[in-house]
């Protein structure tokens, strides 16, 4: 039976409320943590995302738990005609209209309350979809995966931004240590929470990366399914396509 890796594993709600309270609880600080955290990498790895997406022209994007907009916004930078931004979250969602609304970007990046994994789109809705950083808060992946899976038109493209263990040993050990340690003691000192911190890096270190992933992929019916580390293999690109 698989583990299901939850933000306080002693509370019995459910993974996905846990899930929700928590990012509430941090959104205020999130961003900025993220740039601390990374030192400012996942930027960069944004923009090799929106540089995967672009190859394939799409007028029509949906970026799952988009958070506080982030991918969104830089994804509005290729012109398609509409994206929508959907997340789970509330406290995110509002962080996430307040910059749109400042960037000026209202008319194309619509943001949306609800479920990654009873999407509230019909069939073949959408060119591209692009989950970052979100897919390890899945309750359950495989749903998930299934939903995109119906929304994208035939030979859509799914891009997936996550973060996964190097293979290194030596990195492997430096990252553990990051991660397990110096993570929470951040999430402590600048949102008041370790836990979500804590649970962040546990979700993380936990994640199925590399060619485990791809293999979930091709089993919910993907194809053409590839992945790009990034940066010392602490993160990966997924690419996959609907068949």
């Amino acid at each position: 039976m698989k583990t299901v890796v939850k933000p306080n594993p002693e509370n019995a709600d459910t993974k996905k409320k846990q899930v929700t309270e928590m990012f509430d609880g941090i959104s205020k600080s999130y961003d900025a943590l993220n740039r601390i955290i990374t030192l400012g990498i996942d930027v960069l790895w944004r923009k090799r995302v929106v540089a995967i997406v672009q190859k394939e022209s799409p007028k029509t994007i949906l970026d799952i738990a988009t958070g506080t907009a982030d991918l969104a916004v830089a994804l509005a930078s290729i012109q398609p005609e509409r994206i929508v931004g959907l997340d789970i979250s509330p406290g995110m969602l509002a962080l996430g209209k307040d910059k749109i609304k400042r960037l000026k970007l209202e008319d194309c990046i619509e943001m949306q309350l609800g479920d990654s994994e009873d999407l509230p789109f019909p069939n073949s809705s959408f060119d591209a979809v692009t989950v970052s950083f979100g897919l390890r808060n899945f309750e359950l992946r495989e749903k998930g995966l299934q939903e995109i899976e119906r929304v994208l038109k035939p030979k859509g493209k799914l891009v997936i931004l996550e973060t996964s263990v190097p293979k290194n040993k030596f990195i492997s050990l430096f990252y553990s240590l990051y991660t397990q340690n110096i993570m929470p003691f951040l999430g402590k000192l600048f949102a008041k929470n370790k836990g979500a911190y804590q649970y962040l890096s546990t979700s993380a270190m936990a994640f199925p990366s590399g060619e485990k992933f791809n293999n979930i992929l091709r089993e919910t019916g993907f194809i053409e399914v590839e992945n790009i580390p990034q940066t010392l293999g602490v993160a990966s690109i997924y690419v996959a396509k609907k068949a």
